[in-house]
């Protein structure tokens, strides 16, 4: 016997499709394996095909959170309270709600000026990034989450259109008995949140309902907030071979404001103020989102699995910009966005030995579509005046992918896979004017993306992995919208990136009380699509002929006895534009990619009283300056921030009860949490908060 699967190989190893996580098509329908009570730390399961594999035994990089992690004495209101403790993944709370998180994955995603780019979004298998691209981590229910998963590197590539990393989040499964949850916190700058749940099985049927409400006055001015988010799950098996989940998620976020970006010159004489414009035109953003997603599953026989999933959902967005935009060729000050979308896809699955190895294997089809009414109004000061702008836009991915892996040895393992993606714009104007022409257009965009990597089990501590792949990523309507020289009309002159990528990495467990996870990563990118500048929250788009982002990525997480746990999280980054003339005509080639720190660093020592449930626990970040533009003309500083938590976690009965007190930015720093790359008149910095007090508790009880 050699080292296996699930801590002992057989001659005939079980092995998992990594590929078939990628495939989005599936629900959670297994749960990962949990630390023990002895504090160590058991192999955590990749569950997208319900054929378990640990990621130790992947060959990729792939981050699995567990729920200890994801709640740690948080808000649970943003992603980055999680995944920033991720390794390659940079998540950047703009403390601005109209305008999401900054999420990057090595670099892909780092030019986003509002929502998520470059890094796809999942929950429960059911996408929430539209097929141009676009998502947002608001829709994230973090009250339910079982678990997050994190994956970077070639293999993201088969998730199709804009892949360059991808965030999972899975849902809990519902409870056996019938069981209330209430959240509650609150905290500095008038930040409180409230939260409901209620879960139950009967029979074959479960069911799990969370519904909270998140308000709060802002760290800086016109920065006030609140957001309800609801998320119901059905779960039904009406026998040993056959599962349905429901889903259904509803977000509204009324009237949030936008305090807009900060010079240097008013970051320095107060970084609480708004930017300029934002109180005269009343900058905000409203958005009313509804989604609802069904999966099915079915074991055919031993050997062969059929999933189905489909989603269907509507969005409404209405923004206001800081300028009027009354000219009568504008697009207007007010952008409304009337949206529906929704999509389907089809899995086959097959696993079986073959030559005293096994293989997996997975054929697939996706189709998405979305469509959207877009407005432009003139803003008279906050309010909606003349319109400006009347089009319908519509785009549609329909892609197909096959995907394998096979232990053709003991302790050899081939994965790859091959996806074909097909991604078409279409606009209808429906405001022709003397001065604002027919801009009626469409655009198709494809590509082939083959994915192919080896994994070799040096022993039963240490895996040894390569792999490598293309990438594929169109612009969205977002960045379509705009075109550079002003003129109305979409900018359909803008190319999609294609990228080639890189990865090798060893994977370590020296005992079942630690995992380390090493990583270098190459990436070589055609035609990155970068923003060309952004004018009160409007933001246009080009291509750099050529970029490469090469880094190391170490992850480390133990638990070292007598209650007392650590995690590391180091990434060093170089990304830099190869070929790249600026739009003034400078050659910006060998700049550095902005928006990126080149190294950060998290590091977090917890303990544990058991007796008592006592928790405490340090963290730290480390982060380094970040340039704001193409030219690198200015840079955000480097920080170094801690925070400290502390709480209880008591079981008594059916209760549990977990109180808890947190305090951010401990040594009450001043500096950038995020910055807007390209703003124009120097307005790139978002300030992030001094010294900030959380107090909350979370109490469950099941009947």
């Amino acid at each position: 016997m050699t080292r296996g699967h699930t801590g002992i190989r057989m001659r005939t190893p079980r092995s998992a499709l990594v590929p078939a996580l990628l495939a989005a098509s599936a629900p959670a329908l297994a749960q990962p394996t949990q630390p023990s009570a002895t504090g160590t730390l058991e192999p955590v399961t990749i569950t997208a095909t319900r054929i378990e594999q640990r990621s130790f035994d992947a060959a990729a990089a792939i981050d699995i959170l567990g729920a200890d992690a994801i709640g740690a004495a948080t808000r649970g209101v943003n992603l980055s309270e999680a995944v920033g403790r991720v390794p390659g993944v940079n998540v950047q709370d703009r403390q601005n709600f109209a305008q999401d998180l900054q999420v990057a994955s090595r670099g892909f995603g780092a030019r986003a000026a509002f929502g998520v780019r470059g890094v796809r979004l999942v929950q429960d298998g059911i996408p929430f990034t539209m097929p141009d691209g676009q998502g947002q981590t608001g829709l994230f229910d973090l009250d339910a989450a079982a678990r997050i998963e994190v994956l970077r590197g070639p293999f993201a590539a088969l998730y199709g259109n804009s892949s360059g990393g991808l965030i999972t989040l899975f849902t809990e499964d519902p409870p056996q008995r019938p069981t209330w949850r209430a959240t509650a916190n609150a905290g500095s700058h008038g930040s409180r949140k409230l939260g409901i749940g209620y879960g139950d099985t009967i029979g074959a049927l479960g069911l799990r309902a969370n519904a909270s409400r998140f308000e709060t006055d802002g760290y800086r001015a016109h920065s006030r907030a609140r957001r309800d988010l609801a998320g119901v799950r059905l779960a039904w098996s009406p026998d040993a071979d056959t599962s349905l989940a429901l889903n259904a998620t509803l977000l509204d976020q009324p009237d949030t404001e936008d305090p807009l970006g900060l010079t240097r010159q008013q970051l320095a004489q107060d970084p609480r103020q708004a930017g300029t414009g934002a109180a005269a035109f009343d900058t905000r953003k409203s958005v009313d989102h509804r989604q609802l997603g069904l999966s099915w599953e079915r074991r055919l026989n031993a050997h062969d699995r059929v999933r189905l999933r489909g989603h269907l959902g509507d969005r409404h967005v209405r923004q206001f910009l800081a300028f009027s935009g009354e000219a009568p060729s504008s697009s207007g000050g007010v952008v409304d966005l009337e949206r529906g979308f929704g999509g389907t896809g089809l899995q086959w699955s097959r696993s079986q030995p073959l030559a005293g190895g096994r293989v997996d294997v997975a054929i697939g089809i996706e189709y998405d579509r979305m469509h959207e009414r877009r407005r432009g109004y003139v803003n008279d000061f906050g309010i909606a005046g003349a319109l400006r702008r009347d089009e319908m836009n519509t785009v549609s991915s329909f892609d197909q992918y096959a995907i394998g892996e096979w232990w053709f040895t003991p302790v050899w393992k081939l994965s790859g896979g091959l996806r074909r993606s097909r991604v078409a714009f279409d606009v209808s104007d429906d405001f022709v004017t003397p001065v604002n022409p027919d801009d009626s257009g469409s655009r198709r965009y494809s590509a082939t993306n083959p994915v192919i990597g080896v994994l070799h089990a040096l022993s039963d501590t240490v895996n040894l992995y390569a792999s490598a792949g293309r990438g594929f990523e169109t612009p969205t309507f977002a960045e379509l919208a705009y075109r550079p020289d002003g003129q109305p009309g979409l900018n359909f002159a803008l190319e999609p990136s294609r990228s080639t990528n890189y990865e090798a990495g060893i994977k370590l467990m020296p005992g079942r009380a630690t995992r380390v996870n090493f990583a270098l990563f190459h990436t070589r990118t055609r035609n990155d699509i970068v923003p060309d500048a952004n004018v009160a929250g409007r933001t246009t788009f080009r291509n750099a002929a050529r970029t490469v982002r090469r880094g190391i990525e170490l992850g480390v997480e133990s638990r070292f006895g007598e209650g007392f746990s650590g995690a590391l999280a180091w990434t060093w980054i170089d990304a830099r534009f190869r070929d790249y003339p600026g739009l003034t005509g400078a050659d910006l080639s060998g700049k550095a990619i902005p928006g990126l720190p080149k190294s950060s660093l998290y590091g977090e020592l917890g303990w544990r009283h058991a007796p008592s449930g006592f928790t405490t626990g340090i963290e730290a970040r480390r982060n380094a300056s970040v340039a704001v533009d193409d030219a690198n003309s200015e840079r955000a500083g480097s920080y170094t921030v801690f925070n400290w938590r502390a709480g209880f976690d008591w079981q008594t009965g059916g209760w549990q009860v977990a109180p808890f007190v947190r305090i951010d930015n401990v040594s009450d720093r001043r500096y950038v949490g995020s910055v807007i790359v390209n703003a124009a008149n120097g307005r790139y910095y978002e300030p992030a908060p001094r010294r900030t007090f959380l107090l909350g508790a979370t109490a469950s009880y099941a009947f």
